[in-house]
């Protein structure tokens, strides 16, 4: 059995690496006292699965991740031993006993939701938006450390919702396809005539291909 199990991330944790969120996870599971179950062998470690990394300097407002366990334990107890040794900027704010069957979070990834947020030129990078969605194709380049390609990213982004709060941006994210908030950026900004502006960035959902997001699913 497995508990599913959503967290925030935050404040300066968002410049945390994705290993170290993992050793940090590992080390306040092990601290709660948590029947948590441990893998065979000479360093027996939890095996903890995640739907993605977040980029440095990304916040999270519902990450996914999966906790293995040795014996049942109710979701409010769960989640109170958790948080009670994690730091106020690493929270977990849902959790949700399931069976060994259920996908992991990475497997039934698609999508992400993210909310940016402009610091100056809020209209002009609105209105690239806007300009953006009426595009058939956008070609990108993508640089990885195999080296550049160019990418039609115009299909990779599914919505984008100009909000109070900053733009909602629903952008693929799976092995077919991904767009990564800074190629949105560098699109945006290309198509305002001027640089990006700085943005704050936050993930706020994990979805799967139906776009339900995956703690629902």
């Amino acid at each position: 059995m497995k508990m599913q199990v959503v967290f925030s991330i935050g404040g300066r944790l968002r410049y945390v690496g994705h290993l170290d969120l993992m050793r940090a996870m590992q080390r306040a599971l092990r601290r709660s006292g948590l029947p948590v179950k441990y893998s065979q062998g000479f360093n027996p470690h939890i095996l903890l699965s995640f739907a993605a990394p977040l980029a440095v300097g990304i916040a999270g407002e519902r990450e996914v991740m999966k906790v293995p366990l040795e014996q049942p334990v109710t979701e409010a107890e769960f989640l109170r031993r958790l948080n009670a040794v994690l730091p106020e900027a690493l929270q977990c704010v849902a959790a949700r006993q399931v069976d060994d069957t259920h996908p992991a979070p990475m497997a039934a990834l698609f999508a992400a939701e993210y909310r940016i947020t402009p610091l100056d030129n809020q209209q002009a990078f609105y209105d690239a938006a806007q300009a953006f969605l009426k595009l058939d194709s956008y070609m990108a380049t993508h640089r990885t450390k195999r080296g550049e390609r160019q990418i039609d990213l115009r299909p990779l982004v599914f919505n984008l919702l100009v909000k109070p709060e900053g733009l909602r941006a629903v952008l693929s994210l799976n092995q077919q396809g991904t767009c990564k908030p800074d190629l949105l950026l560098t699109a945006l900004a290309d198509l305002m005539g001027a640089p990006a502006p700085d943005c704050r960035i936050v993930r706020t959902r994990m979805l799967n291909h139906l776009l339900v997001p995956l703690e629902n699913a």
